[in-house]
């Protein structure tokens, strides 16, 4: 049995609230301790939020950048998860593929933005093709390996039961490997949610990326700047909570070994 307790409701939100008030406390009287006219406040940047609340700036920005990422990392997910499942079914297949695979695989989506400015030009469909290809490698990766983990003995009891090799992946080997298939669309909903705001710097004119760097180039209005990266933490944070939490329900943790 497992030493590791869980911690209980009340301080699941109090520890985490209380780093939140530290660290702002630190952010706070560093820049008063220094005195520095550049970097700005929490207060500063508070007033920069609803400077960009008034303008109805924020709300489009995070409306665009959610959209881009939605319409990647979604055609990700329906093209992913099925060609990773193939691959590991299929050994032959994946002895093919592999090698292209990890080619492909290490190559940082941003070093693909000078190609898909060519392709598509300055504008979403160029932002959308930087999502999809940096979600596409980790839902791939993990569903060859959630289907290569899957024990022989399920494989088995389904041709017996005369299921199709369709049949058989999609209602034997899918739940089978859907826990770990979960971790790679979480990563992968990651580096999203990364390269979005990395591709608005540069391939299109909204979006929180673009925000960061208007705000920098305009004015230098770094209280925007950094209003635009709590944002951008946050619905980070979010995200990553969102997948957390289809994670946790029982009809798709239960290849999860529970250590308590």
């Amino acid at each position: 049995m497992s030493s590791i307790t869980k911690p209980r409701l009340w301080e699941s939100f109090f520890w985490p609230t209380i780093a939140a008030a530290l660290l702002l406390a630190i952010w706070h009287y560093s820049v008063v301790f220094t005195g520095t006219k550049v970097f700005p406040s929490p207060m500063n940047v508070k007033t920069g939020v609803v400077e960009l609340l008034d303008k109805h700036v924020l709300w489009a920005d995070i409306g665009d950048s959610l959209r881009r990422v939605a319409l990647g990392f979604g055609a990700a997910v329906l093209v992913g998860i099925p060609v990773g499942l193939w691959l590991g079914w299929s050994a032959a297949t994946y002895q093919v593929v592999n090698p292209t695979l990890q080619i492909l695989r290490p190559i940082s989506p941003i070093a693909w933005i000078p190609v898909a400015i060519i392709f598509f030009g300055v504008g979403d469909r160029a932002a959308i093709f930087l999502i999809f290809l940096a979600s596409f490698f980790p839902i791939v990766v993990a569903c060859v390996s959630g289907v290569s983990s899957v024990p022989p003995v399920l494989r088995s009891a389904g041709r017996n039961f005369g299921l199709s090799t369709l049949q058989l992946i999609w209602r034997v080997i899918f739940p089978a490997a859907l826990p770990q298939i979960l971790v790679g669309v979480r990563i992968a909903l990651g580096i999203a949610w990364l390269v979005v705001v990395a591709a608005e710097m540069i391939a299109v004119d909204s979006g929180l990326g673009y925000l960061v760097i208007d705000s920098r180039n305009s004015g230098k209005r770094y209280d925007l700047v950094v209003a635009a990266m709590l944002m951008i933490g946050i619905i980070g944070l979010v995200l990553d909570f969102s997948i957390r939490q289809v994670e946790r329900i029982k009809s798709v943790r239960w290849g999860f070994r529970d250590a308590s």
